[in-house]
């Protein structure tokens, strides 16, 4: 190993090492996170179905090997919920050293507003879902069928579109930070619009949950943010062509 590698390694082994015991605290955090949920798993589940009392329907259990995947599921759930914001927290403490005023101001205003959307995003999802579910439900006992549902199924398509609706209310904050660094074009952005409402609908279709019910309200969410960052980014547009002063 020559001499100038030897001082690179020296240099830069704090910033090593700082890392490594970031990562170390959030894995053992992550591994706590998910025992908690997995004992506190029983618990958890029983608020979840209160929560969603559904009339007219019954929730089972097909396989006794479900207790355990509910259980897991709910300890990796519980986990990234509550790592997460740690996560994020570490990221801005390693790095705003490297960062100018600017860039922790900025940081400092959109972690909030991602926390914020984030959480309305997942809280609308339980509501759609909650009201759609309902009306499911009514549907299949006017028929005069027997609503049998799968409880595993049940709650993982339910948290899975709550929690990507959650991540597509993101979208708003990554468009207009690529408008306001000149990546994109607001007028660009209108003459595509079709083919951006072509792929709110082919990109969610690749990800899981894949029921047409999740695919519709996801995809509409998107094409609405669409619209509302093209309305709220407008004037950006406008003043780098000098209309404004």
């Amino acid at each position: 190993m020559n001499v100038d590698a030897k001082q690179l390694i020296s240099e830069y082994a704090p910033y090593f090492e700082e890392l490594r015991r970031r990562l170390f605290f959030l894995a053992i955090f992550f591994v706590l996170a998910f025992i908690l949920g997995f004992f506190f798993s029983g618990k958890i589940i029983g608020f979840f179905l209160d929560f969603f009392k559904v009339e007219n329907v019954h929730f089972m259990i097909i396989s006794p090997f479900q207790f355990m995947d509910l259980a897991v599921n709910t300890g990796l759930f519980l986990a990234v919920v509550l790592t997460f914001p740690l996560v994020v927290y570490n990221a801005f403490s390693f790095l705003k050293s490297a960062l100018t005023g600017k860039e922790r101001r900025f940081f400092l205003s959109v972690i909030p507003a991602s926390a914020f959307l984030f959480c309305l995003g997942f809280a609308f999802g339980i509501f759609i879902m909650y009201y759609v579910m309902q009306i499911l439900a009514d549907f299949g006992f006017r028929l005069g069928l027997e609503n049998m549902w799968d409880v595993s199924l049940f709650s993982s398509q339910i948290l899975l579109t709550a929690a990507l609706l959650g991540v597509i209310l993101q979208f708003p904050i990554v468009l207009t930070a690529l408008i306001r660094a000149g990546v994109l074009d607001v007028d660009t952005l209108k003459k595509k619009r079709y083919w951006a409402i072509a792929l709110f609908f082919i990109g969610p279709a690749l990800l899981p949950p894949t029921d047409g019910l999740s695919l519709i309200i996801i995809a509409l969410s998107m094409i609405l943010l669409f619209e509302i960052t093209l309305l709220i980014n407008r004037k950006h547009k406008l003043k780098k062509v000098g209309v404004y002063t």
